[in-house]
């Protein structure tokens, strides 16, 4: 859907029907792609840079021993 949205049809979704996923499932994973998507190119053009290792695994303990309160 991001690289090549043109390749991507009613074929494919009937697919992943016949796969048992519903449709809101399938709403929803395209929303999610939507976003992310969204974010990262938002940060590309902002110039954002991905953290050290070492700052990203301290957040993380924090967050999931505080949550994002």
């Amino acid at each position: 859907m991001t690289l090549r949205p043109e390749e991507v049809g009613p074929a494919d979704a009937q697919a992943v029907r016949a796969a048992g996923v519903s449709d809101a499932a399938i709403r929803d994973a395209i929303q999610v792609a939507f976003i992310f998507n969204l974010i990262d190119r938002v940060a590309d053009a902002l110039g954002f840079e991905i953290p050290p290792l070492e700052t990203v695994r301290r957040t993380a303990d924090v967050l999931i021993n505080r949550g994002y309160r």
